[in-house]
Formats: structure tokens, C-alpha cells, sequence
């Protein structure tokens, strides 16, 4: 019985880290399909999106270089790593009347690739 706790232990252990996700991919899929609206890293300020340094853990709506919708400043919503991954599948079944034009992503490696890139990105 040991033996296998510790067999079971050692695959775990050395499984992929799948839920961590690839920040170098993910900086890759944000610029292509987060970065034309959103902004990050040094000097990164709101556009057409707000800015993205520190979202994960932060309230939504509630940097102050950005407009946001009142269903955002409303929301009562704070970005943790589940509630961004639900937001960049589906963001309007997180915040409904978001202003927001993004139809989501599907493929959870990817969001899981961009998650960690965000992760990058948190003041330290």
C-alpha cells in the first residue's frame, strides 16, 4: 500500500503542470488576441480596455485610468485565476452587460497559457 501511495505521489509529481499554463505561449496569444485592446507590463495604461498589471486578485472596475460599464463597476466581481478563466471563456456569463466584445476562448490550455502570462504581471 505504501508503494503505491508513493508510485501514485511520483506520477503526480512529475505530471505537466497543465493548470499552471505557459507564460511564454500565452504572451503570444495575448498580443494576438488580448492585446488590441488591452494593455500590459511597464508603462501599460486604459484604451480601449482597461490595463491588465495586477488584475489577478484586483476588483473589477476599479482602476482609474478606464471607463468601465456600471455592469462592471457593479459587478462585484474580483479577479482571482478561476473568475479570469470563466471571464476569457465566456465573459458576458460572468458580468452580464459587460461592453466587452470578445466571444471567449474554449480551449482551457490557452486560457490556462494566458493566465500565466497575466501571472507575470503581479506586483511582487
Amino acid at each position: 500500500m505504501k508503494r503505491l501511495a508513493l508510485l501514485t505521489l511520483a506520477m503526480i509529481l512529475s505530471a505537466p503542470a497543465f493548470a499552471a499554463g505557459d507564460a511564454e505561449a500565452g504572451g503570444k496569444l495575448f498580443t494576438k488576441t488580448c492585446g488590441g485592446c488591452h494593455s500590459i507590463g511597464e508603462g501599460a495604461r486604459g484604451g480601449f480596455g482597461p490595463q491588465l498589471n495586477g488584475i489577478i486578485d484586483r476588483p473589477a472596475g476599479t482602476t482609474t485610468d478606464y471607463q468601465y460599464s456600471d455592469a462592471m463597476k457593479n459587478s462585484g466581481v474580483v479577479w482571482t485565476r478561476d473568475k479570469l478563466a470563466a471571464y476569457i471563456e465566456a465573459p458576458k456569463k460572468v458580468v452580464s452587460g459587460t461592453r466587452m466584445i470578445f466571444w471567449g476562448i474554449s480551449d482551457q490550455e490557452k486560457i490556462q497559457d494566458i493566465l500565466a502570462y497575466l501571472e507575470t504581471f503581479q506586483a511582487k
